[in-house]
């Protein structure tokens, strides 16, 4: 399907991904995805530590599923925030074989896309199965990514999603007064 072929509201999307980029290589990837409007519902941050709603505890569930699922994906660290998900993940092999110059169809089925748009997908269907919120939208339509280049940027990465909880009030996703609409365990 080419875009001449999609519906209007969807023909002038802009993608974010880096143009050209097979996303089915080996490297690793610094992902963020954000729930929609920014809502906090999947915990709350007390004494530099997020706490995880119930809803954070099946984003931690879905992501580690990934691991079992996937054989070409490595999970490194990561980080439930009140409104965000950090994380790194690793592409070990090559999942698809697919030329460098790839048609809409093939961009669809890239690895690193893929399992964010299943995770997606997956985490949002069981919060609103145990909210009772059928469909209701729950992140954001995209993510932001970063193809981790070096030794050195992996490990301020790292450094960054462990640092997270501490550092929410600086957030630049930090939502001030917020409220949990998810509710919180210990």
């Amino acid at each position: 399907m080419t875009d001449n072929n999609l519906p209007a509201k969807n023909r002038n999307r802009q993608t974010i991904r880096l143009r050209g980029y097979d996303y089915s290589q080996p490297g690793i990837y610094f992902i963020t995805i954000c729930t929609k409007n920014r809502e906090c519902i999947f915990g709350e941050i007390a004494g530099n530590k997020i706490h995880l709603s119930p809803a954070g505890l099946i984003v931690v569930e879905e992501w580690l599923k990934i691991a079992e699922t996937c054989n070409d994906i490595e999970l490194d660290s990561w980080v439930v925030m009140p409104n965000h998900f950090h994380a790194l993940l690793v592409v070990t092999t090559r999942a698809d074989k697919t030329p460098r110059q790839l048609t809409m169809a093939q961009r669809r089925n890239m690895t690193v896309p893929k399992i964010v748009g299943r995770f997606k997908m997956l985490a949002a269907k069981r919060i609103n199965t145990t909210q009772q919120t059928p469909g209701m939208k729950l992140w954001q339509r995209n993510y932001w990514d970063h193809i981790v280049r070096n030794e050195s940027e992996l490990n301020r990465i790292r450094e960054y999603i462990h640092n997270n909880p501490a550092q929410w009030e600086s957030d630049t996703l930090f939502v001030d007064g917020y409220t949990n609409r998810g509710g919180t365990t210990e």
